[in-house]
């Protein structure tokens, strides 16, 4: 029962570290100052009749601070990322060379960023509320099998456990988060 009961604990630190992952991942997404290719992340262009991500059609860079370079490996891509850009409505105006897409990515205004980092602490409070999750259901586990049987001592030793996890994540995202408005209001 021990092995079990210590499972849950183990389940429980997996289902946190996998809402800071998500929320690593989204935070990605939230557009800085900065150009950057994450920015075009889950983009999908038409390739050959079914939609495919950008990034397996062409190579993403960035020129600048301000610009992306979107290189297609095929010349008749150029027309189709640039639609599936505009259509997306990203606030981007893509530019066709002939030979690659550039992006010039707008300086943020003061309201825009504020909007911004209000997004981000939405996605930190979604993260928040994945890390709480997996703690109530580590901690109902935990007292199922303290009326099955478990020992006590043991189970409220368990219970500190995953309160101790849940502030070691809470800390990581508000740390995550910290480091991203940082980010967003740096001009």
């Amino acid at each position: 029962m021990h092995e079990e009961v210590n499972q849950y604990v183990q389940d429980a630190d997996q289902a946190m570290d996998r809402a800071i992952e998500h929320l690593s991942h989204e935070l990605i997404k939230v557009r800085t100052g900065k150009a950057s290719p994450a920015m075009l992340e889950g983009l999908l262009v038409p390739y050959y009749g079914s939609p495919t991500p950008l990034s397996q059609v062409a190579n993403l860079s960035t020129g600048d601070s301000r610009t992306i370079l979107i290189q297609p490996w095929e010349k008749n891509m150029l027309a189709p990322i640039s639609r599936a850009i505009m259509e997306a409505n990203l606030g981007f105006n893509p530019q066709d060379d002939g030979q690659v897409v550039r992006i010039s990515v707008p300086p943020l205004t003061e309201e825009r960023r504020r909007d911004l980092v209000k997004l981000a602490k939405q996605l930190g409070e979604d993260a928040k509320v994945g890390v709480r999750s997996a703690r109530r259901e580590a901690l109902e586990h935990i007292k199922k099998a303290m009326k099955a049987g478990f020992p006590e001592d043991s189970g409220h030793d368990l219970e500190k456990v995953v309160q101790t996890l849940t502030d070691k994540h809470i800390q990581r995202i508000d740390h995550l988060l910290e480091g991203k408005e940082k980010e967003i209001l740096t001009v």
